[in-house]
């Protein structure tokens, strides 16, 4: 009698539970992974603007010069080893042929960065450390075609360079957003050439805002988590609406690779750059006007 009345109310319990059980599974579905993998947004913003994203691709010409087991031990003057070694650098044979080794043909060291169109008439704009130095400056757009650019202007102290290249097709370029109204925890997404990977997209948030790290007199960056590595410099930090909001240049690492610290410098800054580079080819900074009074008036 007792176990029969039992029955129905453990019956009850047990599809309590299991719709409880349910819930929670749901609640955890919709819930948790959603914010797991960040907004939905990201996709759409990497889909709208990665074609606008560019590698760049430089080759500079760099004098060779005596050094390694090349080069000459500093001996002190007399030294019974002195006549010795003197003799055996002066006749040792380097490179093509040639005596004492230090006459090494020039060689070719190529590097890559990353950039982004900004004008369909060919506009692009990357930092000045990705172009420096360099005697030919190549364009790659996002499907592998590669393009001769030439460089309009370049503004050392905000490390920022505006380049030049004829299309050869129709392009896709970006706009410049207001980085004044980032907030703190705000989703940004990096896009760029990390590595020769060309086309990484990455996402992370504003970690803060005026960061100033004593690389120059214009220190005023956007810091983000978004991983940035090496080849990243040049590239654009989008906003969710897919607006550029900064120009990744920096990072903090011990070992060369992201560790979460990056830093761009922000579009409010790049706007104004670009303009006078696009205009005059340099940036035309103002002076402050001191009158020097002549001792005689």
């Amino acid at each position: 009698m007792t176990a029969a009345a039992l029955a129905p109310s453990r019956s009850r319990l047990g599809v309590r539970i299991g719709l409880a059980a349910l819930a929670v599974a749901a609640f955890s579905a919709l819930g948790t992974p959603a914010h797991a993998r960040g907004p939905e947004g990201i996709a759409d913003v990497a889909e709208k603007v990665i074609d606008a994203v560019v590698n760049i691709s430089t080759s500079q010409t760099v004098e060779a010069k005596g050094g390694g087991s090349n080069t000459m031990p500093q001996l002190p003057p007399g030294s019974p080893f002195e006549e010795f070694f003197d003799d055996f650098f002066k006749n040792r044979k380097g490179p093509g042929g040639s005596k004492g080794g230090d006459n090494s043909p020039p060689r070719k060291t190529n590097s890559l960065g990353s950039g982004f169109i900004i004008d369909t008439a060919g506009v692009v704009v990357t930092n000045n450390h990705v172009i420096a130095d360099a005697d030919e400056i190549h364009v790659i757009l996002n499907d592998g075609t590669k393009i001769k650019a030439e460089l309009v202007g370049v503004d050392k102290k905000t490390d920022l360079a505006v380049l030049k290249f004829k299309p050869t097709k129709p392009l896709v370029s970006v706009k410049f957003g207001d980085s004044d109204k980032l907030r703190l925890g705000d989703w940004v997404v990096a896009i760029g050439n990390p590595f020769s990977l060309g086309g990484t997209v990455t996402a992370g948030i504003v970690s803060a805002k005026n960061r100033d790290i004593s690389s120059g007199p214009y220190d005023s960056y956007i810091q983000t988590d978004a991983a940035i590595n090496r080849g990243n410099s040049g590239g654009p930090l989008f906003n969710l609406e897919g607006d550029v909001i900064g120009v990744n240049t920096l990072i903090i690492s011990p070992s060369g690779g992201s560790i979460g610290i990056g830093f761009a410098v922000p579009s409010k800054t790049v706007v104004g750059v670009v303009d006078q580079l696009r205009q005059f080819g340099e940036l035309r900074r103002g002076w402050l006007g001191v009158r020097i009074q002549s001792v005689t008036e």
